[in-house]
């Protein structure tokens, strides 16, 4: 019984990883899926988080059996992928935290810059929240994440908050919109929504390797995670009307808007302006922390494997700069980059990877098939995601046509 996981070390991990969950995913849901309408949209976050959460048991597995406090991706894949697998998995990771990291730099800067009308020019309020984070990022990562954790609870109570807020002015008739071609534009949302899967080798060692305990915690984690999406999900379509007006869907998904800041416009409170700016504040530093933090032990094991030590400063520029000057040049990407990570990275690193080892180690036919069903559903989304980002799906900005 000693070695069972305390209720507080649960509780924990579970705030832990709605966390996670509930980033710039969520700011980005209701623009990107709103499009195909609400019923499709909740169809889909179904289905991704049970994609999702399949993925998630493959590689918590993993992690139980391996045990390993220094566990990584890439080595895993390369036991069962080769060398091949190992560097697919590094560059996945790339795409992942660089376009994370980039929408998080240009949705800070979106919000802060609609929302509260600074009189100063959005590159400086995106280079200080550069600057604050990058100072941050000196402590230690151990006394980062307890003020994460901290804010990670103060943001799910404002979420409830303004959720509440935003209820009274949702309309029935906007939650009828059906447009099933336009599916397609929220998919990449979706993944990412339901992103938390570099932090489970965290998890199972915080959760001493009980493949039991691990798999219900995470089922309670995204389940709360899954709530809040489709209560966001609800609010966003429900209040925004389907238009090109300045608190329209197409409006924001054309201009690579937050989601908090049409629905500012729409209910035009100064309440809600401050608490939605707040939460969707909190929403990003938290996630850029916690990613930055992924990034910079990425870059720490690979420029400690070629100059034999670590180079703190060096590790901070790799992981910090590229993202940072892909935001100036490109100031807004907010959606785009969420696609890109999500579309390419997420569901290459935890989708379709971890599908190939659920097939090679199936015991019996119907893992086996239930492995062959995942690897196909995240191969079309990736399809999908390719055909967009090349223009080979004849999906255009000129969305207001397709009604």
């Amino acid at each position: 019984m000693e070695n069972r996981p305390s209720v507080f070390q649960i509780i924990s991990i579970g705030f832990l990883i709605v966390g996670n969950l509930i980033g710039a995913g969520i700011l980005a849901l209701p623009i990107n899926t709103g499009l195909a309408g609400f019923f499709p949209s909740l169809i889909g976050l179904f289905v991704t988080s049970t994609a999702m959460y399949y993925s998630a048991i493959i590689l918590g597995t993993e992690a139980v059996e391996r045990q390993e406090a220094t566990f990584n991706y890439p080595s895993l894949y390369q036991t069962y992928l080769g060398t091949a697998g190992k560097w697919v998995a590094v560059a996945a990771n790339l795409i992942i935290l660089y376009g994370l990291l980039t929408a998080y730099l240009t949705g800070i800067t979106s919000i802060i810059d609609n929302l509260f009308h600074l009189p100063i020019k959005p590159i400086w309020i995106m280079l200080a929240f550069f600057a604050i984070t990058a100072i941050i990022s000196l402590a230690s990562i151990d006394q980062i994440m307890k003020y994460v954790a901290l804010l990670v609870m103060v943001k799910c109570a404002v979420f409830f908050v303004i959720a509440g807020m935003a209820g009274s002015h949702v309309k029935a008739q906007n939650l009828l919109h059906i447009n099933w071609p336009l599916f397609v534009c929220g998919i990449p949302i979706l993944v990412t929504a339901f992103h938390f899967h570099n932090i489970i080798p965290a998890i199972c060692e915080n959760l001493k390797w009980d493949q039991k305990m691990i798999g219900r915690t995470m089922l309670v984690g995204m389940t709360l995670g899954f709530i809040m999406n489709a209560t966001w999900l609800m609010v966003g379509i429900g209040v925004l009307p389907l238009d090109n007006s300045p608190i329209g869907l197409i409006n924001a998904f054309i201009h690579n808007l937050p989601a908090t800041i049409p629905l500012a416009h729409a209910i035009n409170s100064q309440t809600f302006l401050l608490l939605a700016g707040f939460f969707a504040m909190v929403a990003i530093t938290t996630a850029y922390l916690a990613n930055g933090m992924g990034l910079i032990g990425f870059m720490d094991d690979l420029t400690s494997h070629y100059s034999g030590k670590v180079n703190p400063v060096l590790s901070r520029a790799l992981a910090f700069g590229p993202p940072l000057l892909i935001a100036l040049v490109y100031p807004d990407m907010f959606l785009k980059a969420i696609d890109f990570a999500g579309g390419f990275g997420i569901v290459t690193l935890f989708g379709i990877l971890p599908s190939i080892i659920a097939i090679r180690k199936a015991k019996t036919p119907v893992q086996k098939l239930l492995g062959i069903a995942m690897l196909l559903l995240f191969g079309i989304f990736f399809l999908l995601e390719a055909g967009q980002e090349f223009g080979l799906l004849k999906i255009s900005s000129e969305i207001e046509h397709w009604k």
